[in-house]
């Protein structure tokens, strides 16, 4: 499998290389561009796409000027963009077996192959050459390194790697943007992905969509035996629909063959419970649930009964459905076609702890009996705290952890619920370039991934963060806290002992970079959190360091921190704190009581 290099790793090697004499290829020298980029005249969008932007970065990182030739142009040595440029340095190159995504990286005698399966592989050949061997990286949507190297050469390489991972969707604000997207080789739905960036994998309606195809307004008056039947009696109310009547399951074909129709990019449609429980209790239905030990049973035997309907006139579109709260229990006896995919969900587990910790032995053991019978298993997985976005979450020693046990379990597509209405949430950056780079790989080491965030993103301020973050981490291990996506803000391992400690880290990593602007100023954010906890718990916080004699870290006064707080807030473009509630009304709130 692929591994990823440091930028110093990768440097060195390419100077023992050159130094040695064997297999090397030099792409610049001294700002002078050595080979020409050859993307085919009939190459697709993406592939073109893919050699304007190896163009730019050399460009960006040599200072030379490249040229983007279609293969007429005669040259001693080319960067070969596609599988039909590639085709000139490799007359018997093909991508068979590499599917939509697999990458090829490979020198032939005088020429670079970057090429890989439709739509996407290419592009991912491009940016993992420039990732693995030229040290690129994009941290965020506004924030990279590239190196400046005048001399590229560059020793043989042969890499071959398709992604484990069908679906990959880091599901944070800034991991929206396209560029940052594809250039860390991510392709869900929520990204804006258009056709030169490879496009995307499309939900028809992405989940909780019973009342979406079956609209209770416009159907409960007529057909109220669709819905649930709760106590002996049909309702809407925060209820599903009626999984055994037939002529509900065609008037819902209908009208999500209508709506594929209308979306002809889609290649998933949701078919998903509403977010609440309300299963019906009919007769029928509840016959099924028993015969099945689970209402996954119903459930999934209603989704294939869609799938089939649907099969001939949308091939290419698969039926999504959850495997969540009520349903998450594999069925006895059904499994899902093979255009069905379910969307196991872990809102129930303790993110403090591996998945496949004790702790989290009931969704352990559901994801264990899906994957015996679902070919097509995807995970929906949570990695914020939606009760405060900005409070600290420390989850990140379990995400390596947890992406693995995905792909040891049969899992094929994995999207990854962070803060995704707002910039500024606790770490948001780094989760989200660290659930890329495993979503790709998921042999790679999640703690070297988050160091290597770390110390590229925030300079000579990394073993200050780093400290910081081993004072939350530590702090819930030791609590024994219940680390949910709902943490309240009085957990226990959030003390005023803690806070402080873990501000006085960030204090030194201020210090750190006071003359960088730029890099002071991703510090201050990253102090937003502890002062965010604080501040709602500011009368409790300060009885507690009066009883322990512990120096005061926050400024004196509520007003002051909370305009210290709004000021890096508002800079960073924060909205809101949490999942609901748009604003700043917690802190608002926080203020009036500190008056009273």
């Amino acid at each position: 499998m692929l591994k990823a290099k440091h930028i110093w790793t990768v440097a060195a090697i390419v100077a023992s290389c050159a130094a040695a004499g064997y297999g090397a290829m030099t792409l610049a020298e001294n700002g002078q561009a050595k080979v020409i980029i050859v993307a085919a005249a009939d190459a697709s969008v993406p592939e073109k796409h893919g050699a304007r932007e190896l163009a730019h970065f050399l460009t960006e990182i040599t200072g030379a000027q490249f040229i983007v030739t279609d293969g007429r142009m005669r040259a001693e040595s080319r960067i070969c963009v596609g599988s039909q440029a590639a085709r000139l340095a490799e007359p018997a190159f093909s991508v068979d077996g590499l599917g939509a995504e697999g990458i090829v990286v490979r020198t032939a005698q005088d020429d670079l192959i970057l090429a890989g399966g439709s739509p996407r592989g290419t592009l991912y050949a491009v940016y993992t050459f420039l990732e693995d061997y030229l040290g690129c990286r994009w941290w965020s949507s506004t924030e990279s390194t590239i190196p400046k190297r005048p001399t590229i050469t560059i020793g043989d390489i042969d890499v071959s790697y398709t992604p484990v991972f069908e679906y990959r969707e880091p599901y944070w604000f800034d991991a929206f943007d396209g560029d940052w997207a594809v250039r860390n080789k991510c392709n869900g739905n929520r990204a804006r992905l258009d056709a030169k960036r490879g496009g995307k994998h499309t939900y028809a309606g992405f989940v909780h969509t019973f009342y979406d195809l079956i609209p209770p307004g416009t159907y409960f008056e007529s057909h109220p035996e669709w819905f649930s039947e709760i106590d002996g009696k049909r309702t809407t109310e925060r209820v599903q629909l009626c999984l055994t009547n037939e002529a509900m399951r065609a008037e819902l074909v209908a009208n999500l063959k209508q709506r594929l129709r209308e979306n002809p990019d889609a290649t998933i449609a949701s078919v998903s419970q509403n977010d609440w429980r309300g299963d019906c209790q009919c007769a029928k239905c509840k016959a099924i649930e028993e015969e099945e030990g689970s209402p996954a049973g119903l459930m999934l035997r209603f989704v294939n009964a869609v799938a089939a309907e649907i099969e001939d006139e949308f091939p290419h579109v698969a039926i999504s459905t959850l495997a969540y709260q009520y349903t998450r229990k594999p069925p006895r006896h059904v499994k899902p076609r093979p255009n069905v995919i379910v969307r196991l969900c872990s809102i129930e587990c303790s993110f403090s702890k591996p998945l496949a910790d004790e702790r989290n032995s009931a969704f352990r053991d559901d994801i264990i009996g899906w994957s015996k019978i679902c070919d097509r298993l995807y995970v929906w997985d949570y990695t914020t705290n939606f009760r405060h976005h900005i409070m600290p979450h420390p989850n990140l020693r379990v995400l390596g952890p947890n992406v693995k046990f995905f792909a040891d379990h049969n899992v094929k597509g994995v999207f990854e619920q962070g803060a995704y209405t707002t910039n500024g949430a606790e770490m948001a950056e780094l989760r989200a370039w660290v659930l890329a780079k495993l979503l790709w790989d998921p042999s790679r080491d999640g703690q070297a991934l988050i160091d290597e965030f770390i110390e590229g993103y925030y300079g000579p301020a990394a073993p200050h963060i780093k400290a910081y973050l081993n004072v939350t981490h530590d702090a819930v291990e030791i609590s024994g806290d219940w680390l949910g996506c709902f943490s309240i803000h009085t957990a226990k391992f959030l003390t005023c002992d803690t806070l402080a400690r873990g501000f006085a880290c960030l204090g030194a990593a201020e210090q750190a970079v006071q003359d960088d602007p730029e890099l002071r100023f991703r510090v201050r954010v990253a102090q937003l959190p502890v002062m965010y906890t604080f501040m709602i718990r500011w009368g409790e916080m300060r009885e507690a360091a009066e009883a322990s004699g512990a120096a005061w870290p926050m400024p004196a006064s509520i007003e002051e921190t909370y305009e210290r707080f709004m000021e890096i807030a508002r800079k960073k473009n924060i909205t809101r704190l949490d999942e609901r509630n748009e604003g700043f009304g917690a802190l608002d709130k926080a203020l009036e009581r500190s008056r009273q």
